[in-house]
């Protein structure tokens, strides 16, 4: 199915003064222009999460507030040994959370439970740290000048909607410190990805995920919990240029061999991507559990641009997911 998004080109608030989302903030951008100016509690969801891939490693770093709580880890997957460090705090209402209202803008934080991420966002790019234990991380992903992010916004209804940003391709560079380790990289072969949420949720949703990169080429696609919504996450970009795609994608993938290859198809996307590694994340704490999937691997395949030219996907690194949740 496709859909018939509106292109957004001027800042706008998330939500009217009632607190229901605002029909103007409805469609997607090229660069952050929505104000998350939730009001109230229960069910507002918000987070950052930022992926970076180096030729030897893979990080990811969360930090949210889900009102009851605030949710934040780290996760480190080095490539050659498959070996894994996950650290994951949980902080009762959020405290020692913060979450500015606009992506690109201020500071993004959570510290406890003996971890702690920080992303100072700044003119320049952001300001990536993060520490747990056995772990120190300190990066830079600038912005180049002309790179575009996909910003979306998701309606369920006027009081259950989530705005999204999908910033792909980032060049970063840093070092981490892995137990006696250093390990220096360089934003010639490493790269980084952003996931910012602002929004108010579902009790009970499900989605699908899959980001990858090469230089000068990237792919953003997402599933299920858009659909039918009249909304999709779905681009290709081409030297930071993003090329929307308004259609709703089929995912084939074994749920019960997650290492097996993922198809995902629509009229612009004929890709196929191929997991060498799989995290599985699960939580179950009374009414709120998640269960998560996310394959790190290597894309094939096809995407058509906004002239109709169809794009090499071959050679893009990076993961695709499955993620179930009550909360």
């Amino acid at each position: 199915m496709r859909t018939a998004e509106r292109e957004i080109t001027s800042p706008v608030d998330l939500c009217l003064p009632d607190g229901r989302l605002d029909p103007a903030a409805v469609g997607w951008t090229r660069r952050p222009l929505h104000r998350a100016n939730l009001r109230g509690w229960g069910r507002v969801k918000r987070w950052e999460y930022w992926g970076v891939v180096t030729p030897t490693h893979i990080v990811g770093l969360v930090a949210s507030s889900l009102d009851y709580a605030g949710t934040h880890g780290v996760y480190v997957l080095d490539r050659a040994t498959g070996r894994e460090l996950a650290k994951d705090a949980v902080t009762p209402l959020a405290r020692g959370v913060r979450m500015p209202d606009r992506s690109g803008e201020g500071t993004a934080s959570a510290r406890g439970g003996g971890v702690a991420v920080e992303f100072v966002q700044h003119a320049e790019g952001t300001t990536i740290t993060a520490s747990a234990p056995g772990f120190r991380l300190d990066a830079e992903a600038p912005l180049v000048p002309g790179h575009e992010s996909l910003g979306v916004v998701v309606p369920w209804s006027g009081r259950r909607f989530q705005y999204t940003v999908k910033d792909l391709g980032r060049p970063v560079h840093g070092r981490m410190r892995l137990g006696s380790r250093d390990v220096a990289f360089d934003a010639s072969d490493s790269f980084a990805v952003l996931d910012h949420g602002r929004g108010k949720w579902p009790y009970s949703v499900s989605w699908n995920w899959a980001a990858g990169w090469a230089p000068g080429r990237a792919v953003q696609l997402g599933g299920r919990w858009t659909d039918g919504t009249g909304s999709t996450e779905n681009a290709l970009f081409l030297d930071g240029r993003l090329h929307k795609i308004g259609d709703e994608l089929v995912w084939e993938y074994d749920r019960t061999d997650w290492l097996r290859p993922w198809r995902i198809t629509g009229p612009r996307v004929e890709a196929e991507f191929h997991p060498f590694h799989v995290r599985a994340d699960r939580t179950s704490l009374l009414v709120v559990s998640n269960d998560t999937h996310q394959c790190f691997g290597g894309f094939t395949g096809r995407a058509r641009a906004d002239d109709g030219s169809w794009v090499d996907l071959d050679g893009l690194t990076g993961w695709a997911e499955e993620a179930r949740n009550r909360w």
